[in-house]
């Protein structure tokens, strides 16, 4: 470690101006204060300050291979007063022709800190700006914020998100470090400072959505500008579905989209499942082969974003009055759970975007004057939509309606479809520490078996003898665990059940499946290498059960076996339901997203398919399909996804590809690999519609992922792509079919 201090004068050829507000605490090329300078792993190896290719004068400082190589900046002397400040100001240049990862620490005198990520792109200086309390784009209602840096009074600032709290009276340090660099890395610093007002903040969201619900930050090919091009963007498409159609109707598929080729399946008249020569298929109410691709959530409600309180982020609301001011509504997703912690404008007021652009493509004119009747409040053609929709899933090569799809679509008959179960009630809950939905329901409870029955009777009520339906999804991406690979992850489930009170129906269970096995607290402190003195004390809320170790194999077998039977009661009380209330559907997993191994192994037990939520470039990056193979069941991945962030929408989603163009093949290379493997049955995109730029109304979620613009314009590259993917898929398939016997 290498401490110095910087109290000497640099030579300055040129520095970019202060903003509005923003005082500078320290210049690394002028200094004008005496701070100490302490490097770990790092160094500053010319004394005097460089000339950037901009004529900018910057540091350069080299952060050298290690864990963590670090600049701490430090007072002489006591400690700094930000309290006036809003926001942490550094002048920086990545240094390298590529982008940077810099992590930054603000610490305070009682050790507290605040946090922030740069990704700091290579290029010229930018200002990047960090708040000095915790906030994110939740703060402004959105997952991802608009694309950094931008340009602001001249300067390109970046902003970034912190996390965190201290005493800005009483800071203590700076630290800025990069993460386990395996090569040497340089960056340039010109100063830190203070900014005191939230103008460039602010002026970052504001009119960020255009009248469309696109991003203003930026141009594609798809943008829409004007209504004319809207409907231009509709008449070409027509003409390629039709095109696209017709050729659909030369594949040889039954009404269901199964593949007629090779030896017949039994037809019963509702989909199911059957395994032939080591391959599991679906199986269509006419006996043959399906293999499911699917979209989800293809539903004309989801260009709705909260407008509430943020009305500045977007240019053109239309006013009351205006014919387009039908499509303003109210809601409110303050549910409680973790994905809506730290996100405002979660209620109030929101403005559907996709629904006033399919308005403006195809709505039928509003007539207006004195002798004409008011506008319908809702007037654009809901079955033209429908139709233009199922169209341009089968003219894709798409033969499912996935989970959250319009029922309207489903009642079409042109389209085999899948339902969620959302089981709703009163229960016990347990919290693993994930929650991102919500607490695990408690199976053991008596309430939740009549939660579940009284679901699957309203699902089943409309649909019990329809052979369109494959089956019923029961609920999605449960908290089965936490998110990491450490125990108390792991065994999330038996942790936060143990911590619960003895009202609580799982911890009944639990404790009673100790009691049985070890008698008394003797036998248990013995098994567990624990000092339990009364059995009583387990009972108490709060009770802090050890961690798995070799020396005690015991307490990881016990937590197995319970998270099992938990399993096991959960889905055995649905599937009980569904065969009373739907007999003739397929139960399909938990589209699971995390997952214990007594979970999945519980579902196969009890449902007919096992599902998965795989955010992975590949099936088998998501989980391990030898231990899959074991359970011999079929296997539906019920959502991916690949986006980018060059077409309107500030988030990539969970999977990102550095170009538009880079979505198709690796849609390809997915279905590719999920055809490979015997036991999947089906894949189902998520989703139909990019999510709005400002933020879904679920969570703020403000994804491209979606096959359609919010304009719904097509994205043409991407979704010829995957048409070609998905011919390409039922052609391997009847391949498979039609291959002689061995």
């Amino acid at each position: 470690m290498i401490r110095r201090t910087l109290p000497a004068m640099l030579t300055l050829l040129f520095s970019a101006p202060l903003l509005a507000g923003q005082q500078t605490l320290f210049s690394f090329v002028r200094p004008a204060s005496v701070v100490n300078v302490i490097t770990q792993d790092a160094g500053m190896p010319q004394y005097n300050a460089e000339q950037t290719a901009e004529g900018e004068v910057l540091r350069r400082v080299v952060f050298n291979p290690a864990a963590q190589p670090t600049l701490r900046l430090a007072p002489q002397a006591g400690v700094w007063d930000w309290s006036a400040g809003r926001f942490l100001t550094l002048r920086l240049q990545s240094a390298m022709d590529w982008a940077l990862t810099v992590d930054v620490q603000v610490t305070d005198s009682d050790g507290r800190s605040l946090n922030s990520r740069i990704d700091l792109p290579a290029g010229p200086a930018q200002t990047v700006m960090i708040p000095l309390t915790a906030r994110s784009p939740l703060s402004q209602g959105m997952r991802a914020g608009p694309p950094m840096p931008w340009s602001y009074e001249g300067q390109r600032l970046l902003l970034t998100s912190s996390n965190g709290a201290l005493d800005l009276k009483q800071v203590a340090s700076v630290s800025l470090s990069i993460p386990n660099p395996k090569v040497a890395q340089s960056l340039l610093i010109e100063r830190v400072g203070l900014q005191d007002d939230e103008q460039a903040y602010q002026a970052a969201y504001h009119e960020l959505i255009d009248s469309y619900g696109q991003s203003t930050r930026g141009q594609w090919p798809e943008k829409i500008t004007s209504e004319d091009l809207l409907k231009a963007a509709d008449n070409r498409e027509q003409a390629q579905l039709k095109t696209w159609l017709a050729e659909r109707d030369k594949l040889g598929l039954d009404p269901y989209g199964g593949v007629r080729a090779g030896p017949a399946f039994e037809a019963k008249g509702f989909f199911r499942t059957e395994k032939r020569d080591g391959r599991w298929y679906l199986v269509t109410p006419d006996g043959h082969p399906f293999y499911s691709l699917g979209v989800n959530a293809v539903a004309v409600d989801g260009g709705r974003t909260y407008v509430e309180g943020r009305e500045g982020m977007f240019r053109d609301l239309p006013a009351e009055g205006e014919p387009l001011a039908a499509f303003y509504g109210q809601g409110n997703n303050d549910d409680g759970n973790a994905s809506s912690d730290g996100r405002h404008f979660k209620q109030g007021r929101w403005f559907d975007f996709y629904a006033a652009n399919l308005q403006r493509t195809y709505g039928k004119a509003c007539q207006t004057g004195p002798q004409e009747p008011a506008c319908a409040p809702f007037a654009f053609d809901a079955p033209r939509w429908q139709a233009h929709t199922l169209d341009r899933l089968q003219a894709w090569g798409f033969n499912t309606l996935g989970n959250w799809s319009d029922p309207e679509l489903e009642q079409a008959k042109r389209m085999p479809y899948t339902l969620p179960l959302s089981i709703v009630g009163d229960y016990a809950s347990i919290s693993t520490g994930m929650d991102w939905w919500g607490r695990m329901p408690d199976p053991f409870d008596p309430r939740f078996a009549m939660a579940t029955e009284r679901a699957v009777a309203i699902a089943a009520r409309d649909h019990r003898d329809d052979p369109w339906l494959i089956g019923y999804f029961a609920d999605n991406e449960l908290a089965w665990a936490a998110p990491g690979d450490d125990p108390k992850a792991r065994y999330g489930l038996a942790y936060g059940t143990l911590r619960l009170t003895t009202d609580v129906p799982a911890k009944r269970a639990f404790l009673k499946q100790l009691r049985d096995k070890y008698r008394n607290q003797e036998g248990l402190s013995k098994a567990w290498g624990i000092e339990l003195s009364a059995w009583e004390l387990m009972e108490d809320p709060g009770f802090e059960a050890p961690l798995p170790n070799p020396e005690h194999p015991e307490i990881e077998r016990d937590y197995q076996y319970f998270q099992q039977v938990f399993a096991q009661t959960y889905f055995k009380t649905i599937s009980d339901a569904l065969k009373w209330h739907a007999p003739n559907h397929l139960l399909l997993g938990g589209r699971y997203a995390v997952s214990t191994p007594e979970a999945v192994k519980a579902c196969s037990e009890f449902c007919d398919v096992l599902s998965f939520n795989f955010y992975t470039l590949k099936p088998e990056d998501g989980y391990d399909f030898a231990r899959l193979a074991e359970l011999d069941k079929p296997v539906l991945v019920s959502e991916f996804q690949f986006g980018s962030r060059d077409r309107g929408p500030f988030w990539p989603g969970p999977v990102e590809v550095a170009r538009e163009e880079d979505r198709g093949p690796a849609y390809a290379a997915f279905l590719k690999a999920a055809l490979a493997q015997p036991m999947i049955v089906g894949v189902h995109w998520f989703q139909y519609l990019d999510q709005p730029a400002s933020g879904r109304l679920l969570d703020g979620e403000n994804g491209h992922l979606g096959l359609v613009a919010i304009t719904d314009v097509a994205y043409p590259g991407f979704v010829e792509s995957v048409r070609r993917s998905n011919l390409q898929a039922v052609g391997q398939v009847r391949a498979v079919l039609e291959k002689p016997a061995q």
